[in-house]
């Protein structure tokens, strides 16, 4: 259950990332919204997720989820710059990702 719940929190950091691009520096009121409200729940569940497992384990995998995520929601949704270099580094964040899971007793 607590990967669930830290998956979960992950995903929602993707979304309230997203919506706070789209909020335009929190001018536009709706996406403003839609990223506060996200952001709570995501370290609500966050939180939730860190009762069992280690802090170093569930903050580093939160983050990872949350950075690739929105690397990937910028270059699908937005038309970032995709490279080689770009990713590289997010293969490389995957990568420790696995070996953070993998290295965690719970």
């Amino acid at each position: 259950m607590p990967w669930i719940l830290l998956v979960s929190a992950g995903v929602l950091e993707i979304v309230w990332a997203y919506f706070m691009k789209q909020s335009q520096g929190f001018t536009r009121l709706a996406p403003t919204a839609i990223t506060i409200v996200t952001m709570i729940a995501s370290f609500g569940l966050l939180s939730m997720a860190m009762r069992t497992l280690p802090l170093g384990t569930a903050y580093t995998i939160w983050t990872g989820i949350g950075a690739v995520g929105a690397f990937v929601v910028g270059v699908v949704v937005l038309g970032e710059q995709l490279s080689l270099m770009r990713v590289l580094a997010a293969v490389l964040i995957v990568s420790g990702l696995v070996m953070m899971k993998l290295s965690s007793s719970h």
